[in-house]
């Protein structure tokens, strides 16, 4: 019988049996005079010790402020230390803290804060085209009038109190500042006294899944959900005490705030956030004042920074290691970090928010090929089987959906069971979506999503195939395959192009290329070039918007079938 798609974490090190807030008060107290947090953009460096007097003071000021254990308190800002703060403090507290994509608009922001009843909102004035209050006034008026605290706005019926950063006081909010200052005494010693009632399978996070339809789910995270994911990202990478660690990704993204905070965390290692968003000259300029060993990014920040007209003059020696996870990661792009970033144990990180993210990972001494070509192998104490459109394992090599099970996989989502029976079954299996391969070693080949799979006149045709052949044309800086509607074949393929800067190319000049090399119903039939893709705030690539750009573009309609 073959060997089937199916692998488990076996690991002599043990999961961490506590809560996040145990956690933190055990590192910020074994290392207090170590560097916690660097924030460059807001000219912080502080050490365990005063990250801890500084979480210390909010979680007793959440309290004085009429919170309890179980509530929700929802971010909505950029990077920066006050999102940090919030996150530890939150946890000590036992509040659930709620990410609210920076990106969001009245709609999305409203609908976030009202599904998991969001009764505090940390939120920054404004930030680049993002006008946080004021879309918050037009959503609750009731701030003009209201004392800090005592909100009851009809279009937000759970949400009393709103903080906000930045030192300038506005009606019905409470800076920051203020809400450091606010616990008393009796405010700590009962934050002492709530720090052993609460249990690491408690739930502590909510994060909004980027759905393509429909409002998005929130996956909501436990402490040992997201410690533990944490804890072995950050050994998957060999990160030391007093390391520091380049987090230019987002933070209200498991990407940040897990692998990057909770990964520093368990470590005792330096967070350092080059800007409030992602600046590929910021994150260079970071790594080379504060000679970081480790870098984080999706493959589009990657891109950028090697790109990046000032690329050359940066000193990158000190960097060793790092992750590029978010999408699938171009072979030609991982080759240039591993040499012109000097990162050399860079590894690849593939996973979900539903699954706290990461369930598999590359090793720091993976050979080259294995790291440029896969996902790496299980992470420890996790479970993960590929299965056909029927449910059966398949045989190793063969593609199929991935699934996961173990102590990663979120509680369920907010106030949906319907969704979350549909993505975890009775067995516990969280289903991804992904369609993946194992092989004989075990190491994963993410093929693609099931819904940006193509079927061209009956063949089954993978994107991320034919972007990994065309990433090889010395031309191409980036690209994207789609299909889109055909009424010939179903669908046919289309890639869209960033070129190089003065590398000019043709259409006709990317087939001949695919000539000869690729199938012929793999070689696209349309071809744009382009200056960007759609992506979303984390850098991930938005294919549906490109499809639905085509289509007008085409003027193509799906046929309808009886």
């Amino acid at each position: 019988m073959s060997q089937l798609s199916y692998v488990h974490g076996a690991s002599a090190k043990p999961l961490l049996g506590q809560t996040i807030g145990a956690c933190f008060d055990e590192v910020a107290d074994a290392h207090a005079e170590r560097l916690a947090l660097i924030v460059r953009h807001q000219a912080i460096r502080w050490s365990w010790g005063e990250l801890k007097d500084r979480v210390d003071a909010l979680a007793a000021g959440l309290l004085a402020l009429g919170l309890a254990p179980g509530d929700r308190v929802g971010v909505w800002a950029p990077n920066c230390a006050e999102w940090t703060v919030t996150q530890f403090a939150t946890a000590k507290v036992g509040l659930i803290l709620v990410n609210i994509n920076p990106a969001y608009r009245l709609t999305e922001a409203e609908y976030a804060l009202n599904k998991v009843g969001c009764k505090a909102l940390v939120t920054a004035v404004a930030h680049k085209t993002s006008a946080y209050l004021a879309m918050l006034r037009a959503l609750a008026p009731e701030l003009a009038t209201t004392p800090p605290g005592q909100l009851a706005a009809a279009r937000l019926p759970d949400l009393r109190l709103v903080i906000t950063l930045g030192e300038d006081a506005h009606a019905g909010c409470l800076p920051f500042a203020q809400a450091l200052a606010a616990g008393g005494e009796a405010d700590r010693a009962r934050l002492m006294e709530i720090g052993p009632t609460l249990q690491f399978d408690d739930a502590i996070n909510v994060q909004f899944t980027s759905g393509t339809t429909g409002f998005p789910k929130g996956a909501t995270l436990s402490h040992h959900n997201i410690l533990n994911n944490g804890y072995f990202v950050g050994e998957a990478i060999g990160l030391q005490p007093g390391e520091k660690l380049c987090i230019p990704v987002p933070l209200y993204h498991c990407f940040g705030m897990v692998m990057g905070n909770l990964a520093c965390l368990t470590h005792a290692a330096t967070m350092v956030y080059p800007s409030e968003g992602f600046d590929p000259l910021a994150a260079l300029e970071a790594v080379e004042a504060e000679r970081c060993d480790g870098l984080f990014g999706v493959p589009t920040m990657f891109i950028a920074e090697l790109s990046h007209p000032e690329f050359a003059r940066f000193d990158l020696t000190s960097l060793r290691t790092g992750i590029m996870a978010g999408s699938p990661c171009p072979i030609e792009v991982m080759r240039q970090v591993i040499d012109r970033m000097h990162m050399p144990q860079v590894t690849i990180a593939y996973g979900m928010t539903e699954t706290s993210p990461v369930s598999f990972q590359s090793g720091v001494d993976d050979a080259l090929d294995v790291r440029v070509s896969t996902v790496g192998r299980i992470q420890p104490h996790l479970e993960v089987k590929i299965v056909d459109a029927e449910g059966r394992i398949t045989p190793r090599g063969e593609p199929g959906e991935l699934c996961t099970r173990g102590y990663s996989v979120m509680l369920g989502y907010w106030d949906d069971d319907a969704k979350t029976r549909e993505s975890i079954d009775p067995a516990g299996w969280m289903h991804t979506g992904d369609l993946a391969t194992l092989d004989a070693d075990g190491n994963c080949n993410i093929v693609g999503r099931i819904k940006d799979m193509v079927i061209r006149g009956g063949e089954n045709v993978y994107p991320r195939e034919i972007e990994e052949f065309l990433y090889r044309h010395p031309a191409i800086q980036d690209v994207q395959v789609i299909g889109v509607p055909d009424a010939r074949y179903g669908e046919e393929l289309c890639a869209w192009i960033v070129l190089k800067p003065g590398q000019p190319l043709e259409a006709e000049a990317v087939r001949d290329f695919c000539r000869g090399q690729i199938a012929h119903y793999k070689i696209p039939r349309h071809i744009r070039f382009v200056e960007a893709f759609p992506t979303t705030v984390t850098g991930k690539v938005q294919k549906f918007a490109m499809r639905e750009a085509m289509i007008a573009e085409l003027d193509l309609v799906l046929e309808k079938t009886a």
